[in-house]
């Protein structure tokens, strides 16, 4: 299944989430889209609350099914519970990391300056968004691609980094120093259904 690309307000609206990270999509008209607008009233099935919840992920972190799925089966392997496992996985990828540390201003930005090239691990260039960051690693940018507009932009807007990064505004560089805690990852995500709607 191809990764969403359609118009990401008209999905926030839909799932009754902000997945820009911004928040604006549900301020106009925080109701689903449509031309009953407010007045639709959907009892969703079990099933329903299971699929809504991981299309909600998904489109959150911007994978297709097949990544998503493939993620959901390591976190299963691991110890611990899965569902919490799966979204510290989610929160560990490249792309999402370089999105917390603001140097872009949405994870499809991220993605982009990681397909492209502008993004380094540990001092060498990693263009795999999906690319999964240890704790202890440090991610910057290139030298020629500090000066990106879209990078400017975003470090001008953003200011909260999580507890589990440290960022360098000077250097344009942060560490990932431990894995996130189930408290410090959307709360809006409820994983159990996640893990439930694969277990069918």
């Amino acid at each position: 299944m191809a990764r969403y690309t359609g118009p990401e307000w008209k999905k926030s609206r839909r799932l009754g989430i902000s997945l820009t990270g911004t928040g604006k999509e549900l301020d106009k008209r925080p109701y689903a889209p449509g031309q009953h607008g407010a007045n639709q009233r959907r009892k969703l099935s079990e099933y329903g609350l299971q699929l809504q919840e991981k299309q909600k992920l998904r489109f959150m972190y911007g994978l297709n099914e097949r990544q998503f799925r493939t993620l959901f089966n390591k976190a299963g392997k691991m110890k611990g519970v899965h569902g919490e496992n799966f979204m510290v996985l989610l929160e560990s990828r490249l792309d999402n990391l370089v999105y917390r540390l603001g140097l872009a201003r949405t994870r499809r930005q991220a993605r982009q300056l990681v397909n492209h090239g502008h993004v380094t691990v540990n001092g060498s260039r990693v263009d795999i968004p999906s690319y999964l960051v240890k704790p202890g690693q440090t991610i910057s940018l290139r030298e020629k691609s500090r000066n990106l507009d879209i990078v400017k932009e975003a470090i001008e807007v953003n200011n909260f980094v999580p507890d589990y990064l440290t960022f360098d505004a000077d250097k344009l560089e942060g560490t990932f120093n431990r894995l996130p805690e189930r408290s410090e990852l959307p709360s809006e995500i409820s994983e159990q259904l996640i893990v439930e709607f694969y277990s069918r």
